[in-house]
Protein backbone atom coordinates (compact mmCIF):
# COMPACT_ATOMS: atom_id res chain seq x y z
CA UNK A 1 0.00 0.00 0.00
CA UNK A 2 1.78 3.46 -0.83
CA UNK A 3 1.65 5.65 2.14
CA UNK A 4 -0.32 8.84 1.82
CA UNK A 5 2.77 10.94 1.42
CA UNK A 6 4.40 8.93 -1.27
CA UNK A 7 1.16 9.09 -3.01
CA UNK A 8 0.79 13.06 -2.50
CA UNK A 9 4.38 13.11 -4.54
CA UNK A 10 3.79 10.39 -6.98
CA UNK A 11 0.71 12.44 -7.94
CA UNK A 12 2.17 16.25 -7.80
CA UNK A 13 3.75 15.95 -11.25
CA UNK A 14 0.60 14.92 -13.02
CA UNK A 15 -1.45 17.40 -10.72
CA UNK A 16 0.59 20.10 -12.31
CA UNK A 17 0.76 18.69 -16.19
CA UNK A 18 -3.00 18.66 -16.21
CA UNK A 19 -4.99 20.94 -18.72
CA UNK A 20 -6.94 23.82 -17.37
CA UNK A 21 -10.67 23.01 -17.44
CA UNK A 22 -12.67 24.43 -20.68
CA UNK A 23 -14.21 27.46 -19.23
CA UNK A 24 -16.78 29.58 -21.25
CA UNK A 25 -17.02 33.50 -19.83
CA UNK A 26 -20.25 35.90 -20.65
CA UNK A 27 -19.62 39.39 -20.05
CA UNK A 28 -22.52 42.29 -20.49
CA UNK A 29 -22.29 46.26 -20.19
CA UNK A 30 -24.95 47.32 -17.45
CA UNK A 31 -24.57 50.68 -19.03
CA UNK A 32 -26.99 52.03 -16.15
CA UNK A 33 -25.28 51.16 -13.39
CA UNK A 34 -21.50 51.81 -14.96
CA UNK A 35 -20.51 48.02 -14.46
CA UNK A 36 -20.14 45.03 -16.55
CA UNK A 37 -21.72 41.92 -15.65
CA UNK A 38 -19.29 38.42 -15.36
CA UNK A 39 -21.19 34.95 -16.02
CA UNK A 40 -19.89 31.42 -16.65
CA UNK A 41 -21.60 29.55 -19.36
CA UNK A 42 -21.76 25.96 -18.92
CA UNK A 43 -22.13 23.18 -20.89
CA UNK A 44 -26.21 22.66 -20.97
CA UNK A 45 -26.75 26.70 -21.55
CA UNK A 46 -27.20 27.70 -18.07
CA UNK A 47 -25.59 31.40 -16.69
CA UNK A 48 -23.95 31.87 -13.45
CA UNK A 49 -23.63 35.18 -12.11
CA UNK A 50 -19.95 35.59 -11.08
CA UNK A 51 -20.13 39.56 -9.85
CA UNK A 52 -20.25 43.49 -11.46
CA UNK A 53 -16.86 44.77 -12.15
CA UNK A 54 -16.85 48.37 -11.79
CA UNK A 55 -16.53 50.53 -15.43
CA UNK A 56 -16.56 54.72 -13.92
CA UNK A 57 -19.42 55.56 -16.37
CA UNK A 58 -21.89 54.41 -18.48
CA UNK A 59 -20.43 51.55 -20.25
CA UNK A 60 -21.57 50.60 -23.61
CA UNK A 61 -19.83 48.93 -26.50
CA UNK A 62 -17.41 45.86 -25.48
CA UNK A 63 -14.37 44.17 -27.57
CA UNK A 64 -12.28 40.72 -27.20
CA UNK A 65 -8.69 41.60 -28.19
CA UNK A 66 -7.87 39.19 -30.64
CA UNK A 67 -5.68 36.79 -28.16
CA UNK A 68 -8.53 36.89 -25.77
CA UNK A 69 -6.70 38.12 -23.04
CA UNK A 70 -7.77 41.27 -22.69
CA UNK A 71 -11.89 43.36 -22.96
CA UNK A 72 -11.82 46.85 -24.02
CA UNK A 73 -14.80 48.56 -23.59
CA UNK A 74 -15.99 52.81 -24.46
CA UNK A 75 -17.62 54.60 -21.66
CA UNK A 76 -19.93 57.19 -23.14
CA UNK A 77 -20.26 59.47 -20.20
CA UNK A 78 -18.29 62.37 -19.58
CA UNK A 79 -15.17 61.87 -19.22
CA UNK A 80 -14.97 60.04 -22.69
CA UNK A 81 -13.02 56.79 -22.05
CA UNK A 82 -11.66 53.79 -23.51
CA UNK A 83 -10.79 51.32 -20.81
CA UNK A 84 -9.34 47.72 -20.74
CA UNK A 85 -9.13 44.74 -18.50
CA UNK A 86 -7.04 41.50 -18.41
CA UNK A 87 -8.89 38.40 -18.52
CA UNK A 88 -8.41 35.89 -15.79
CA UNK A 89 -9.07 32.19 -17.61
CA UNK A 90 -9.17 30.74 -14.61
CA UNK A 91 -12.00 32.75 -12.61
CA UNK A 92 -13.54 35.10 -15.67
CA UNK A 93 -12.08 37.91 -13.37
CA UNK A 94 -11.32 41.25 -14.89
CA UNK A 95 -8.45 43.42 -13.67
CA UNK A 96 -8.81 46.95 -15.08
CA UNK A 97 -5.40 47.63 -17.31
CA UNK A 98 -6.15 50.86 -18.90
CA UNK A 99 -8.36 54.03 -18.88
CA UNK A 100 -7.15 56.18 -22.13
CA UNK A 101 -9.29 59.57 -23.25
CA UNK A 102 -11.31 58.76 -26.29
CA UNK A 103 -11.39 61.16 -28.83
CA UNK A 104 -15.46 60.66 -29.25
CA UNK A 105 -18.37 59.13 -27.91
CA UNK A 106 -18.25 55.67 -29.20
CA UNK A 107 -21.72 53.06 -29.92
CA UNK A 108 -19.32 50.62 -31.62
CA UNK A 109 -15.71 49.32 -31.09
CA UNK A 110 -13.79 46.04 -32.06
CA UNK A 111 -10.56 44.85 -32.52
CA UNK A 112 -9.28 44.25 -36.24
CA UNK A 113 -8.70 40.61 -37.22
CA UNK A 114 -4.78 41.50 -37.14
CA UNK A 115 -4.89 42.23 -33.25
CA UNK A 116 -3.17 46.10 -34.76
CA UNK A 117 -5.88 48.75 -34.46
CA UNK A 118 -8.98 48.93 -32.48
CA UNK A 119 -11.89 50.69 -34.64
CA UNK A 120 -13.96 52.89 -33.21
CA UNK A 121 -16.96 54.17 -34.81
CA UNK A 122 -18.76 57.45 -33.67
CA UNK A 123 -22.60 58.38 -34.06
CA UNK A 124 -22.50 61.41 -32.76
CA UNK A 125 -19.57 62.32 -34.17
CA UNK A 126 -19.65 61.02 -37.55
CA UNK A 127 -16.33 59.64 -37.76
CA UNK A 128 -14.49 56.50 -37.58
CA UNK A 129 -11.23 56.70 -35.21
CA UNK A 130 -8.28 54.20 -35.28
CA UNK A 131 -6.55 53.49 -32.05
CA UNK A 132 -3.13 51.32 -31.99
CA UNK A 133 -2.85 47.94 -30.27
CA UNK A 134 1.04 47.02 -29.28
CA UNK A 135 1.83 43.21 -29.11
CA UNK A 136 0.78 43.26 -25.60
CA UNK A 137 -2.72 44.26 -26.50
CA UNK A 138 -2.06 47.99 -25.04
CA UNK A 139 -4.29 50.46 -26.10
CA UNK A 140 -2.29 53.56 -27.77
CA UNK A 141 -4.15 57.51 -27.51
CA UNK A 142 -4.86 59.38 -29.08
CA UNK A 143 -6.12 57.93 -32.40
CA UNK A 144 -3.47 57.67 -35.28
CA UNK A 145 -6.14 58.54 -37.85
CA UNK A 146 -9.78 59.52 -38.03
CA UNK A 147 -12.11 59.19 -41.43
CA UNK A 148 -15.40 61.67 -41.41
CA UNK A 149 -17.87 59.61 -42.95
CA UNK A 150 -20.96 61.64 -42.51
CA UNK A 151 -24.08 60.93 -40.66
CA UNK A 152 -24.23 58.79 -38.06
CA UNK A 153 -21.29 56.00 -38.15
CA UNK A 154 -22.64 53.05 -36.29
CA UNK A 155 -20.05 50.34 -36.83
CA UNK A 156 -16.60 48.85 -38.67
CA UNK A 157 -15.55 45.78 -39.61
CA UNK A 158 -12.57 44.80 -41.22
CA UNK A 159 -12.06 41.57 -43.69
CA UNK A 160 -9.77 38.72 -41.93
CA UNK A 161 -6.60 39.93 -43.30
CA UNK A 162 -7.10 43.44 -41.95
CA UNK A 163 -6.82 45.57 -45.20
CA UNK A 164 -10.93 46.58 -45.98
CA UNK A 165 -13.04 47.84 -43.09
CA UNK A 166 -17.06 48.17 -43.88
CA UNK A 167 -18.56 50.96 -41.88
CA UNK A 168 -22.73 51.01 -41.69
CA UNK A 169 -23.48 54.39 -42.07
CA UNK A 170 -27.04 55.24 -40.46
CA UNK A 171 -27.70 58.74 -41.80
CA UNK A 172 -26.55 58.26 -45.27
CA UNK A 173 -28.32 54.92 -46.56
CA UNK A 174 -24.91 53.69 -46.75
CA UNK A 175 -22.30 51.09 -46.26
CA UNK A 176 -18.57 52.50 -46.33
CA UNK A 177 -15.99 50.31 -47.81
CA UNK A 178 -12.77 51.15 -46.73
CA UNK A 179 -9.13 50.47 -47.23
CA UNK A 180 -6.74 50.03 -44.37
CA UNK A 181 -3.27 50.84 -44.30
CA UNK A 182 -0.46 49.62 -41.90
CA UNK A 183 -0.07 52.73 -39.90
CA UNK A 184 -3.29 52.42 -39.69
CA UNK A 185 -4.94 55.38 -42.09
CA UNK A 186 -8.20 54.69 -43.76
CA UNK A 187 -9.60 55.89 -47.37
CA UNK A 188 -11.88 55.19 -49.38
CA UNK A 189 -11.99 52.18 -51.77
CA UNK A 190 -13.39 52.50 -55.56
CA UNK A 191 -16.57 54.64 -54.86
CA UNK A 192 -16.07 54.80 -51.21
CA UNK A 193 -19.14 53.10 -50.64
CA UNK A 194 -22.22 51.24 -51.54
CA UNK A 195 -26.30 52.07 -51.17
CA UNK A 196 -28.42 50.00 -48.92
CA UNK A 197 -32.43 50.96 -49.38
CA UNK A 198 -33.85 54.07 -48.71
CA UNK A 199 -34.50 54.52 -45.27
CA UNK A 200 -32.82 51.36 -44.25
CA UNK A 201 -30.70 53.07 -41.60
CA UNK A 202 -27.51 50.90 -42.26
CA UNK A 203 -26.68 49.69 -38.49
CA UNK A 204 -24.45 46.40 -37.75
CA UNK A 205 -22.23 44.13 -40.14
CA UNK A 206 -21.44 40.44 -40.29
CA UNK A 207 -19.07 39.26 -42.52
CA UNK A 208 -19.00 35.60 -43.74
CA UNK A 209 -16.16 33.27 -42.21
CA UNK A 210 -14.69 33.25 -45.76
CA UNK A 211 -14.81 36.48 -46.52
CA UNK A 212 -16.93 36.26 -49.73
CA UNK A 213 -20.08 37.62 -48.05
CA UNK A 214 -21.13 40.77 -46.09
CA UNK A 215 -24.47 40.84 -44.57
CA UNK A 216 -26.12 44.63 -42.64
CA UNK A 217 -29.10 45.04 -40.81
CA UNK A 218 -31.02 47.87 -40.96
CA UNK A 219 -32.18 49.87 -37.93
CA UNK A 220 -35.07 52.14 -39.42
CA UNK A 221 -36.44 49.50 -42.32
CA UNK A 222 -35.17 46.08 -40.73
CA UNK A 223 -33.56 44.69 -44.27
CA UNK A 224 -30.79 42.96 -44.59
CA UNK A 225 -28.49 43.34 -47.09
CA UNK A 226 -26.06 40.85 -48.25
CA UNK A 227 -23.09 42.18 -50.53
CA UNK A 228 -20.43 40.10 -52.39
CA UNK A 229 -16.93 41.35 -51.77
CA UNK A 230 -14.67 41.31 -55.11
CA UNK A 231 -11.46 40.23 -55.06
CA UNK A 232 -10.18 43.94 -54.04
CA UNK A 233 -12.50 44.14 -51.45
CA UNK A 234 -15.53 45.94 -52.96
CA UNK A 235 -18.67 45.25 -52.08
CA UNK A 236 -21.51 44.39 -54.48
CA UNK A 237 -25.33 44.30 -53.76
CA UNK A 238 -26.57 40.52 -54.06
CA UNK A 239 -29.96 40.94 -52.52
CA UNK A 240 -32.16 42.21 -49.82
CA UNK A 241 -34.12 40.45 -47.15
CA UNK A 242 -37.19 42.23 -45.02
CA UNK A 243 -37.94 42.37 -41.73
CA UNK A 244 -39.13 39.14 -40.33
CA UNK A 245 -41.38 40.66 -38.13
CA UNK A 246 -42.87 43.79 -39.18
CA UNK A 247 -45.87 42.62 -40.90
CA UNK A 248 -46.91 40.29 -37.96
CA UNK A 249 -46.01 42.97 -35.01
CA UNK A 250 -47.74 45.60 -37.13
CA UNK A 251 -44.88 47.82 -36.91
CA UNK A 252 -44.42 50.93 -38.49
CA UNK A 253 -41.09 52.30 -40.81
CA UNK A 254 -38.76 53.59 -38.18
CA UNK A 255 -37.21 56.50 -37.34
CA UNK A 256 -33.81 57.63 -36.11
CA UNK A 257 -34.46 58.76 -32.10
CA UNK A 258 -32.15 61.55 -30.75
CA UNK A 259 -32.11 62.09 -27.27
CA UNK A 260 -35.88 62.46 -25.70
CA UNK A 261 -37.39 60.92 -28.67
CA UNK A 262 -40.97 59.92 -27.79
CA UNK A 263 -43.30 57.92 -30.67
CA UNK A 264 -46.19 55.96 -29.23
CA UNK A 265 -46.07 54.20 -32.74
CA UNK A 266 -44.37 50.38 -32.84
CA UNK A 267 -41.86 50.95 -35.20
CA UNK A 268 -39.51 48.69 -36.70
CA UNK A 269 -36.46 49.11 -34.58
CA UNK A 270 -33.81 46.74 -35.70
CA UNK A 271 -30.28 46.44 -33.81
CA UNK A 272 -27.33 43.33 -34.11
CA UNK A 273 -26.44 41.04 -36.51
CA UNK A 274 -24.30 38.01 -36.07
CA UNK A 275 -23.44 34.27 -37.72
CA UNK A 276 -23.07 31.34 -36.48
CA UNK A 277 -19.07 30.42 -37.27
CA UNK A 278 -19.82 27.64 -39.20
CA UNK A 279 -21.19 30.29 -41.45
CA UNK A 280 -24.85 27.83 -41.67
CA UNK A 281 -27.56 30.23 -39.49
CA UNK A 282 -27.47 33.92 -39.27
CA UNK A 283 -29.55 36.02 -36.88
CA UNK A 284 -30.88 39.37 -36.05
CA UNK A 285 -32.25 41.39 -32.88
CA UNK A 286 -36.00 43.91 -33.23
CA UNK A 287 -36.04 45.82 -30.05
CA UNK A 288 -39.78 46.82 -30.30
CA UNK A 289 -41.30 43.43 -30.78
CA UNK A 290 -38.43 42.03 -28.70
CA UNK A 291 -37.43 38.67 -30.91
CA UNK A 292 -34.63 37.22 -32.49
CA UNK A 293 -35.12 36.12 -35.97
CA UNK A 294 -32.79 33.12 -37.92
CA UNK A 295 -32.33 32.45 -41.09
CA UNK A 296 -30.35 29.31 -42.56
CA UNK A 297 -27.90 30.50 -45.09
CA UNK A 298 -27.04 28.55 -48.50
CA UNK A 299 -23.69 27.25 -48.49
CA UNK A 300 -22.79 28.28 -52.07
CA UNK A 301 -25.16 31.94 -52.84
CA UNK A 302 -25.05 32.98 -49.30
CA UNK A 303 -28.69 33.58 -49.82
CA UNK A 304 -30.94 33.34 -46.62
CA UNK A 305 -33.89 31.58 -45.98
CA UNK A 306 -36.27 32.59 -42.75
CA UNK A 307 -35.67 29.97 -40.07
CA UNK A 308 -38.03 31.32 -37.77
CA UNK A 309 -38.79 34.53 -34.96
CA UNK A 310 -38.49 33.83 -31.36
CA UNK A 311 -39.41 36.16 -28.37
CA UNK A 312 -36.41 36.89 -26.02
CA UNK A 313 -35.33 39.59 -23.64
CA UNK A 314 -37.14 43.27 -23.69
CA UNK A 315 -35.39 45.34 -26.16
CA UNK A 316 -32.38 43.32 -27.26
CA UNK A 317 -30.12 45.63 -28.42
CA UNK A 318 -26.99 43.12 -27.78
CA UNK A 319 -26.20 39.01 -28.48
CA UNK A 320 -23.73 37.24 -28.87
CA UNK A 321 -23.08 33.43 -30.37
CA UNK A 322 -20.74 30.82 -28.22
CA UNK A 323 -17.51 30.13 -30.46
CA UNK A 324 -18.81 26.82 -30.61
CA UNK A 325 -21.95 28.00 -32.33
CA UNK A 326 -24.00 25.99 -30.24
CA UNK A 327 -26.31 28.51 -28.56
CA UNK A 328 -26.63 32.28 -28.09
CA UNK A 329 -26.51 35.11 -25.43
CA UNK A 330 -29.18 37.64 -25.28
CA UNK A 331 -29.50 41.13 -23.51
CA UNK A 332 -32.17 43.28 -23.21
CA UNK A 333 -32.25 46.74 -22.51
CA UNK A 334 -35.05 46.62 -20.36
CA UNK A 335 -35.00 42.99 -19.14
CA UNK A 336 -34.69 42.60 -15.56
CA UNK A 337 -32.27 39.24 -16.93
CA UNK A 338 -29.49 37.80 -19.17
CA UNK A 339 -31.37 34.87 -21.27
CA UNK A 340 -29.13 31.42 -23.12
CA UNK A 341 -30.98 29.80 -26.17
CA UNK A 342 -29.67 26.54 -27.58
CA UNK A 343 -29.64 26.91 -31.55
CA UNK A 344 -31.12 24.09 -33.14
CA UNK A 345 -28.01 22.34 -35.51
CA UNK A 346 -30.42 21.25 -38.30
CA UNK A 347 -32.93 24.01 -38.06
CA UNK A 348 -31.36 26.91 -36.19
CA UNK A 349 -34.39 27.15 -34.25
CA UNK A 350 -33.77 28.62 -30.73
CA UNK A 351 -35.13 27.20 -27.71
CA UNK A 352 -34.31 28.93 -24.11
CA UNK A 353 -31.77 27.05 -21.90
CA UNK A 354 -30.86 29.59 -18.87
CA UNK A 355 -31.53 33.19 -17.23
CA UNK A 356 -29.59 35.40 -14.73
CA UNK A 357 -29.68 38.70 -13.08
CA UNK A 358 -28.30 41.62 -15.25
CA UNK A 359 -28.11 45.38 -14.02
CA UNK A 360 -29.90 48.44 -15.57
CA UNK A 361 -29.67 49.03 -19.53
CA UNK A 362 -27.61 45.69 -20.63
CA UNK A 363 -26.72 46.33 -23.97
CA UNK A 364 -23.39 45.05 -24.95
CA UNK A 365 -22.90 40.73 -24.75
CA UNK A 366 -18.84 39.46 -26.00
CA UNK A 367 -18.62 35.65 -24.80
CA UNK A 368 -14.86 33.98 -25.13
CA UNK A 369 -14.19 30.36 -24.56
CA UNK A 370 -11.06 29.04 -23.55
Amino acid sequence: MIKPLRAALLLAPLAGSTPLLAQTYVYVSEAGDGTIARYSLDQHGALHLLGHTPADGKVMPLALSTDKTHLYAAIRSKPLQLASWVIDRRSGDLTQKQQVPAAASYPWIVAEPQGRFLLAASYDGNVVDVYRLTPEATLSAPPVSRYATGPAAHSAIADPAGKTVYVGNLGTDRVLQLTLSDSGTLAALGGGYVATAKNNGPRHSVMSADGRFLYNIGEMGGVITQFRREANGALVKVAEFPSAVAASYHLAEGRERPPGYSDPTPRIWAADIHLTPDGRFLYVSERTSSTLSGYRVDAESGALTLAGSWPVEKQPRGFAITPDGRGLVVSGEKSAVIGSYRIDPQSGALTRTGEAPVGSDANWVTIVHY
